[in-house]
């Protein structure tokens, strides 16, 4: 299989750096499924990150306090007993999440974000919104209690092109909502897209209110890797791979020490079958090798003094958080990827499986 991993740099770098120790970084963004996936899963996460913002998307959703409270329960019973890992809860909204229960999420202490699936935009986004003018109430108490929106910015409109629908999201969706709350705090998830680097970066907002997660799989891939050598199902995710302008304009963000950008390994496992499928499912599995996929991405561009505040610090500050205590360690190592990692009953293609890496977390 073809390397995509340690290619050329894309600009000039000065002495190398053979390892880099970091604060312990934060995943603002992950899937950790429940059950026997969940055990499979979380120890990869757990042993890179101080913390992790859990998506809500589970099947039925969470889109209470007690379920937050309880889908927080069984993710401390999988970790292992030395595990030190925080898990920041989610909830899910609807068309018809009431007022009260963002109070009682906000007064709960462990959710610390609201998302917004628009209906049919991803995975498990059946229950999502349908339309925001039904959540203006709840909207109203999120930005008073200073509760976050974390939006997956798509349209669903089925006459939007696909590789369109980020850039629509921001003038249909996202303008008017910023317009309508402006000191709502809200954290456009997994961009992928120049136009959203660019809103991002140069949108009028108060210090602390419009961030980005970005993922290390759209910092590192363009859509060609969907099609190298056929159909590739465990690079399709949605929001999916954009054009090599959108990558590079994603990279230049990440690497440009601004703190409305941080780390969202936005990691999705699915079984293999069914991703090897007819219709197959979105979601890049990363967690196993996600600081070693953003130090690639990062050291491309001889940018790896900027990973520790895109990883560990600029988030951090978004959701008022003390930084993490404690470091991490990565070293310029090269190893292999597994073709599969067990999960249960099934098995987990990571991506890029098979393939060589030349950064170790040690």
């Amino acid at each position: 299989m073809e390397n995509h991993f340690n290619q050329a740099p894309t600009q000039p770098q000065t002495a190398q750096i053979n390892s880099l120790t970091m604060t312990r970084p934060d995943d603002l963004h992950l899937h950790l499924r429940d059950g026997e996936m969940l055990a499979a899963v979380l120890p990869h996460s757990a042993r890179q990150f101080g913390r992790a913002l859990v998506m809500p998307n589970l099947n039925p959703p969470v889109t209470t306090t007690a379920q937050a409270l309880a889908y927080r329960r069984r993710i401390l019973d999988a970790l292992l007993d030395s595990a030190d890992f925080e898990p920041l809860m989610a909830l899910y909204l609807t068309d018809n999440t009431p007022a009260d229960e963002i109070r009682r999420a906000h007064e709960s202490g462990v959710v610390h974000a609201i998302k917004l699936y628009p209906a049919g935009a991803t995975t498990h986004s059946d229950a999502g919104v349908t339309d925001l003018k039904h959540c203006a109430k709840t909207l109203e108490v999120m930005q008073e209690l200073g509760l976050p929106l974390l939006v997956h910015g798509e349209v669903t409109d089925p006459s939007i092109d696909l590789f369109d629908r980020e850039k629509v999201f921001i003038d249909q969706v996202l303008v008017p909502v910023r317009r309508a709350f402006p000191a709502l705090k809200i954290v456009f998830e997994h961009i992928t897209t120049q136009e959203a680097a660019d809103y991002v970066r140069d949108a009028e907002a108060a210090p602390g209110t419009l961030g980005a997660t970005i993922t290390a799989h759209h910092l590192l891939y363009n859509r060609n890797a969907l099609f190298q050598k056929g159909l590739r199902p465990h690079y399709y995710c949605l929001p999916v791979l954009k054009r090599e302008r959108h990558r590079m304009a994603l990279v230049k963000v990440a690497t440009s020490g601004n703190p409305r950008f941080f780390l969202g390994t936005d990691s999705a496992p699915h079984p293999k079958g069914l991703k090897e499928h007819a219709c197959g499912c979105a979601g890049c599995y990363t967690a196993l090798h996600a600081l070693e996929l953003y130090a690639q991405a990062f050291d491309r561009v001889g940018a790896l003094a900027q990973l520790e505040g895109f990883a560990s610090f600029h988030g951090a500050a978004f959701y008022g958080l003390a930084r993490n205590s404690g470091t991490v360690t990565l070293r310029r190592e090269s190893w292999q990827l597994p073709l599969e990692l067990p999960a249960g009953e099934h098995t987990i293609v990571p991506l890029g499986a098979g393939e060589t890496i030349a950064w170790r977390l040690a």
